[in-house]
């Protein structure tokens, strides 16, 4: 038997709707410490719905998120986020002009609540070197950390928003979509990537690409019209009936990994 103290986020009954239009409906998920949980589903399931109520982008029509069992359904994004449950997006917005190393220090720098501060000399700032090269080498970018954002190619970009997320230390990261948009080569880079980065960490991941999901998740969430309709690992969800039958057509070969 699981106790409460082997899951670090939870979900209860967590709905919401939008001028009647019900989203998310009475999800319960429990996110397991330490491990890569992945939201699935196909287009319009409410996955990225449901990542906008755990970071309170959207408030919930009702429902409770609980985060190492402490309500935190009220806390604004910004309170979230100190807490140490950080999505990407929220701190990682790619700055082109300035390097990698410059991206990932204004990261650490909202960390430190000087984000504005960018009359800040260089010397000042360099304390944070150090911390923002680690995270450079986790997601394999030290070799690029004096190349400007603009130059790096797509995948090497994300790899870029991870790194600053990585250098936040969170307790949770969530990745919406981190494959969107990738050929085959950035798709396995960055795959390889988030398992490197989910060590001493929970991983929580929208994924399209059902190859991906396969090889990393530890736990798999089926949203189908706003409730889950099946959870486990890929070996149980994929031979669902009820997951077959939703991605039926479209979306059905990408199921099966392919």
């Amino acid at each position: 038997m699981s106790s409460s103290d082997d899951f670090v986020l939870e979900t209860r009954h967590l709905s919401k709707e939008f001028l009647g239009f019900v989203a998310v409906n009475d999800v319960n998920l429990k996110v397991k410490r330490h491990s890569i949980h992945a939201i699935i589903g196909p287009n319009g399931a409410g996955k990225s719905t449901c990542f906008n109520l755990i970071t309170k982008f959207h408030p919930p029509t009702s429902g409770t998120i609980l985060f190492n069992g402490d309500d935190i359904t009220e806390l604004s994004p910004s309170e979230i986020a100190r807490e140490g449950v950080i999505r990407s997006f929220q701190i990682s917005a790619v700055f082109p002009h300035m390097t990698a190393l410059e991206n990932v220090r204004i990261g650490l720098q909202r960390l430190l609540g000087t984000s504005m501060h960018f009359w800040k000399s260089d010397r000042s700032l360099a304390v944070l070197d150090e911390k923002a090269m680690l995270a450079l080498e986790k997601v394999g970018l030290a070799d690029f950390a004096n190349e400007l954002a603009v130059n790096l190619p797509y995948g090497r970009k994300r790899a870029l928003e991870i790194a600053t997320t990585v250098a936040m230390n969170p307790e949770v990261m969530l990745l919406d979509e981190p494959t969107q948009g990738m050929g085959h080569e950035d798709v396995d880079r960055v795959t390889e990537l988030i398992k490197r980065v989910s060590d001493g960490r929970t991983v929580i991941m929208v994924e399209h690409n059902m190859k991906v999901v396969s090889k990393i998740a530890d736990t798999i969430s089926v949203l189908q019209r706003g409730e889950v309709i099946a959870e486990g690992p890929y070996e149980v969800v994929s031979n669902d009936p009820q997951v077959m039958e939703a991605y039926m057509g479209s979306s059905n070969t990408e199921l099966a990994g392919h």
